[in-house]
């Protein structure tokens, strides 16, 4: 008789990974962790390129070329990677005592020998909490990741894993991982809703950089070109700022627009003069300590001076402020400045509305976000609606209540799925396309006159629009109750049952006096 095989579902390489990286933390947490391994995979990533270009250069000595030379690799947009710094160099030193320190020297002289990555690189392998063994079976790990691609492939694998380790560091840090990442699903949707497909693409509060990472890609994925968009962006966290570097480099996109300074966007804009066609930002909810009481008269409220409490309404109109004249923003809010009075944010909200900025509101699910269970809502705005290339929606607002979409990936975490970032994404452009089919959808979607909303005394909170789900034609009150019913006695007899069985057992319990 043949032997039954069992079908086994092999997992992704980078859950794998992932798995195998986080055996070896041992006491290490997770917030410093991360940079250990995510600066491993982009050290990886940049010799994987250097090799490459390297062999090649190799090859054309008889006509000239230098594999050496760092101009040859500038001219290709390849990082130099000097001998000490070499994967193969570092591979074959990862059992010695001393690799710790060898990791660091491999960094700094990647910085001293490329300009753009000067204070990015992260130098912490020779701490004494990192054991020397455990660091050499990650160097071991890291190199397996493009075994079996193509190099010109490696780049690609790299950014996968890169951006999934980024996510899982996020979960496993909870409500402080959070802070420098903005869950994937969320960031699809918003990008998605967009369609980034050519311009100037601004983040002022970047994180690590997943708006950008997601914005090329789409225009990846819609056979766009990639050059046709440029983007820029700020973060106030130093090491923030140097993930997102990394992951920028990694997916061979031009981070030199992306600055860093601690006082922040609101103190220090580093993008003083910019007009973006996108804007696409998370920034932290409810920020009470922003500097408002230092920029009461600053040129960009002209909707309406933020209260110096709380920053939701600074950020929104720091945004408006950098659009360009037909300039659009998706951005994440907390739910509360839909309908916040206070300190005049009634008033901004209002001004907002009647200057026909805002396009479209999306109440999201609860338990998104890593760092909070604050609930939150997108704003997506327009500065033409008028006059743009999609139809005149300058009278109207399309609200969409998405909170029962979603499903749980454990207890605290929540993810929209691509069904969901697809119904939501469509929704949007078939109500603002010339061509769309758009039509309210009752408890999902209304699009309703400014009129209506000036009546509801300017809240722009989704449900107060959209009304009810339709009920099913097929609900019958009668049977449902009877079947009700039936089960709840059916519970109490159990209850009886257990509890009798109970009594029993703890009789023939004998307790020695």
């Amino acid at each position: 008789m043949a032997k039954k095989t069992t079908k086994t579902t092999e997992e992704p390489l980078e859950k794998q990974l992932w798995k195998a990286a986080d055996k070896l933390r041992k006491n290490i947490d997770a917030a410093e962790y991360k940079h250990v391994v995510l600066g491993l995979i982009f050290l990886k990533y940049i010799s994987d390129a250097f090799e490459e270009l390297h062999e090649r250069l190799k090859e054309e000595q008889v006509h000239g070329a230098d594999p050496e030379d760092k101009d040859e690799y500038k001219a290709e947009n390849v990082f130099f990677v000097p001998p000490q710094s070499r994967w193969s160099y570092l591979l074959s030193r990862a059992k010695q005592p001393e690799i710790g320190r060898i990791v660091d020297e491999a960094m700094d002289a990647i910085e001293k020998d490329n300009a753009s990555l000067k204070g990015v690189l992260p130098k912490v392998y020779a701490r004494q909490n990192l054991d020397p063994t455990s660091l050499g079976e990650l160097i071991d790990l890291v190199g397996n990741i493009a075994l079996g691609d193509a190099k010109a492939r490696s780049a690609d694998v790299l950014g996968h894993v890169f951006e999934y380790f980024l996510g899982e560091f996020a979960l496993a840090e909870g409500k402080k991982g959070g802070q420098f990442y903005t869950p994937r699903s969320v960031v699809e949707l918003l990008v998605e809703m967009l369609e980034p497909y050519k311009g100037r693409v601004f983040d002022p509060c970047c994180g690590s950089g997943g708006m950008f990472v997601h914005s090329e890609k789409f225009v990846k994925e819609h056979s766009g070109k990639v050059n046709d968009i440029s983007i820029y962006g700020q973060e106030s966290n130093q090491t923030t700022w140097r993930l997102a570097k990394m992951n920028l480099a990694i997916r061979g996109i031009d981070s030199s627009q992306v600055k860093w300074n601690n006082e922040g966007s609101f103190l220090n804009d580093a993008h003083k003069d910019l007009k973006a066609d996108f804007i696409i930002a998370n920034p932290p909810f409810n920020v009470s300590d922003w500097g408002g009481d230092l920029l009461r008269k600053d040129g960009r409220w002209k909707y309406g001076t933020p209260p110096v409490g709380n920053a939701n309404f600074a950020w929104m109109q720091h945004f408006i402020y950098h659009l360009s004249p037909s300039g659009q923003a998706g951005v994440v809010l907390a739910k509360g400045a839909l309908t916040s009075k206070t300190s005049g944010e009634g008033e901004i909200r209002k001004t907002l509305i009647e200057e026909g900025l805002i396009d479209c509101i999306v109440n999201l699910p609860a338990k998104l976000f890593l760092n909070t269970q604050i609930p939150a809502a997108l704003w997506f705005l327009n500065r033409n609606r008028k006059n743009s290339k999609f139809r005149d929606r300058s009278n109207e607002i399309l609200f969409i209540d998405a909170r029962n979409l979603g499903h749980l990936i454990n207890r605290r975490t929540r993810v929209l799925s691509d069904e969901d970032i697809q119904n939501i994404a469509g929704t949007y452009h078939n109500w603002r396309n010339t061509d769309g089919a758009y039509e309210d959808i009752p408890g999902f979607c209304a699009s309703v006159p400014v009129e209506r909303v000036k009546e509801l005394d300017y809240v722009l909170t989704p449900g107060r629009y959209v009304g009810l789900p339709e009920e099913e034609d097929d609900f019958n009150f009668n049977e449902r109750f009877t079947a009700l019913k039936a089960e709840w006695e059916e519970q109490l007899k159990e209850e009886e049952r257990l509890n009798k069985l109970i009594a029993e057992n703890l009789l023939k319990i004998k307790i020695d006096e």
